[in-house]
């Protein structure tokens, strides 16, 4: 008897060295410095619905990539939000407002390390939340994938994190309506 369980020991070791092997720690460090890179990308959603008597709600979306391309979309439409939205029979349907702009990769770069400094990619805090206690009326959500670090909540910021959700507004309203020099 002693035999099989030796044998199984070591089958067992062996199961193990070779499931783990390689394998690191299954965190990341969400304070990272941003590398210089096309394939880092944000996206932004807002939603506001702060006037109760509205039927519809007011959505900003902010899309910026690592190569200095910009895409603002407004408007009340699903289509601001989700590319794949139904719903093609609703009366806001085509209340869609988009603004595509590129500015320089260095800028983005500079908000991305900005963001992630405030601790946008910090996973530990998500899940936290205290209870609801009052309806927010606002909504702020982030999907990410920096240096490869790739991010997605569906949870309010505002509810998490106010301070944070307050910074990324004022990034949306960085480029919700640019100013054009000559």
């Amino acid at each position: 008897m002693s035999r099989h369980r030796m044998i199984l020991a070591a089958l067992v070791a062996f199961a193990a060295s070779v499931l783990l092997d390689g394998c690191g720690p299954f965190w990341v460090n969400p304070f990272v410095t941003v590398n210089d890179s096309p394939l880092n990308w944000m996206e932004i959603h807002y939603y506001n619905t702060l006037d109760s008597s509205r039927k519809s709600i007011r959505r900003v979306s902010l899309s910026l990539s690592g190569t200095g391309h910009v895409e603002v979309k407004k408007g009340t439409s699903k289509l601001v939000s989700d590319d794949f939205a139904k719903g093609y029979k609703d009366d806001d349907w085509q209340d869609i407002r988009t603004q595509r702009m590129d500015i320089d990769p260095r800028h983005v770069q500079d908000i991305f390390q900005d963001l992630v400094n405030r601790g946008v990619l910090d996973r530990e805090k998500w899940g936290k939340a205290e209870k609801k206690k009052k309806e927010f009326r606002r909504f702020i959500a982030v999907r990410a994938n920096i240096n490869n670090v790739t991010y997605s909540e569906r949870e309010n910021i505002f509810e998490v994190d106010p301070d944070l959700a307050e910074y990324l507004l004022d990034t949306v309203r960085q480029f919700e309506n640019p100013v054009w020099r000559r």
